[in-house]
């Protein structure tokens, strides 16, 4: 059962992100995307930006890669309606481009805020964007993520710790497809922690 304060507040939040003209992105978007998921998550997967099928639904990962993160959730036991799942980066960058620093500077308030109100026990960065801005949130250093997938990296919060484990993007196993496995070594790994917070 959702906590109704946390309901109202991220209710509250997403209407702010569906209006939102903090940067050009909100002139050029179909739908902003503020997130989906559990509000009492234990577990949030955070992207870089919507591409077209997310701007066009306002949802997240509804295309390709979200059918691999679908896939990759099931192997663990866990479905979307467990988890909550957004992007750093709210609205799509125009040709799905990377999101410039700028957007990221104007969006992340935003994120930060689900974090704070969701409280999730883990939070798992999809790709180097995400991986880069999560980090240094909590005061990590990046490293390539080549490097530091599937690392745990214990942050401190005013209402407890978050384990940060950065993980390939779904996306990426559709290009190169010897990523898959990685992405299926890193959630196999997810599992673990999260067996180990009940």
């Amino acid at each position: 059962m959702v906590d109704s304060k946390k309901e109202m507040l991220m209710h509250g939040l997403e209407e702010k992100i569906r209006n939102c003209q903090r940067c050009p992105l909100g002139k050029l978007r179909t739908n902003a995307v503020p997130g989906a998921g559990s509000y009492d998550a234990r577990v949030m997967f955070v992207g870089e930006a919507p591409g077209y099928w997310e701007d066009q639904k306002g949802l997240p990962f509804v295309g390709r890669a979200g059918r691999v993160l679908d896939e990759l959730l099931g192997e663990i036991g866990l479905s979307r309606e467990e988890v909550y799942i957004t992007n750093i980066v709210k609205c799509r960058p125009p040709e799905n481009r990377d999101p410039t620093e700028e957007e990221i500077k104007a969006c992340s308030p935003y994120l930060d805020r689900q974090i704070d109100i969701i409280r999730p026990k883990v939070i798992v960065p999809l790709g180097r964007h995400s991986m880069g801005y999560i980090l240094r949130k909590f005061g990590f250093e990046p490293e390539s993520i080549s490097k530091i997938h599937g690392k745990t990296f214990e942050a401190h919060t005013l209402f407890g710790k978050i384990t940060v484990m950065p993980m390939y993007h779904p996306a990426a196993a559709l290009y190169r497809p010897p990523l898959r496995e990685e992405l299926r070594r890193d959630f196999a790994k997810l599992r673990e922690i999260l067996v180990g917070l009940r």
